[in-house]
């Protein structure tokens, strides 16, 4: 059993992530936390909770975090998300209120009271987890690794050399990566290889429970933004499950394991995740990079998780 704790801003991978956590039985859901990043602050705290409340999983502590990142004003994605940032698909209200404590202190306290290390799972901006390991550092121990969405070698989505999740916080990135904690990168080198395609969102639908239907309806909307010429993308790259995946599947994947550092003040780079290829400095392998995965086996793994809601 992995315990985890999700750190996210959902966003239509997002739910795919939050859904997978709590449908894997390999997996423990101590706590979700939400970061301002595809969506304002409170508007990814109320997806955290409605989709939760979808999947008959109110029992799980949820927490909102910091409202804006560490040094910058926020970017938010509603391009790729839309309006509520789960556009495509109607959602229960909440059927359960956040935890009046901040992100932060819901990580701090879950790792204080767990007998076990635990995983922190980054899907969103690293803000809160950068935060926790600023006001908390004793508690540093208690954290067995982070998997985070993040970053990339050697490009970016959202300007040429920075990917979004970490070009909205790159001072909380640097927090995290030069943290010394065991570090697994799922960035785009992997998740653009981790496509749904059509076929496979009729799947998805005909498993026919609630919660396939929704995430069905979600990938509609959320194709629109990835069905662009520009991408050159069969399906839609659906980029949050892969962390979930890899903690179930490990054996699906490729990997790197070399230095990973954030550029901060490069005027066309700034945010880069600069990944030490060939070793050419003294820093720490400080990370695994998650490189190439079986797109089909992902895919049945998602499948799996529906069929856990029937």
């Amino acid at each position: 059993m992995t315990k985890i704790i999700l750190d996210c801003d959902p966003g239509h991978d997002d739910a795919f992530a939050i859904m997978m956590a709590v449908a894997a039985p390999e997996i423990e859901v101590a706590a979700v936390t939400t970061s301002a990043g595809n969506q304002t602050p409170d508007k990814t705290l109320n997806n955290a909770l409605r989709m939760l409340t979808l999947l008959r999983q109110t029992n799980i502590p949820v927490a909102g975090g910091n409202q804006k990142p560490l040094l910058q004003d926020l970017m938010i994605a509603e391009s790729v998300h839309g309006s509520t940032g789960l556009d495509g698909t109607e959602l229960p209200e909440p059927g359960f209120a956040p935890q009046k404590q901040t992100a932060v202190e819901l990580i701090a306290q879950t790792l204080r009271e767990s007998e076990e290390k635990v995983t922190l799972v980054v899907t969103g901006p690293m803000t809160n987890a950068a935060l926790f390991l600023s006001v908390y550092p004793d508690l540093k121990e208690k954290i067995e690794q982070i998997v985070f969405m993040g970053g990339a070698k050697g490009f970016g989505n959202w300007s040429p050399a920075a990917e979004f999740n970490i070009a909205v916080d790159p001072e909380a990135a640097k927090i995290v990566v030069d943290s010394g904690i065991p570090l697994v990168m799922a960035g785009l080198n992997v998740t653009h290889q981790a496509q749904i395609l059509k076929e496979d969102i009729e799947a998805i639908r005909t498993i026919g429970n609630p919660v396939a239907v929704a995430m069905a309806e979600l990938l509609d909307f959320y194709g629109l933004y990835y069905g662009q010429e520009k991408w050159g993308f069969k399906g839609i790259p659906v980029h949050d499950p892969v962390t979930i995946t890899w903690l179930l599947h490990p054996e699906y994947f490729t990997t790197l394991k070399k230095n990973v550092d954030i550029e901060l003040n490069g005027k066309l780079t700034r945010g880069e995740t600069v990944v030490d290829q060939w070793n050419l400095t003294d820093k720490p392998e400080n990370t695994t990079i998650l490189m190439d995965i079986d797109r089909e086996k992902f895919v049945e793994t998602i499948k799996t998780s529906l069929h856990a809601f029937d």
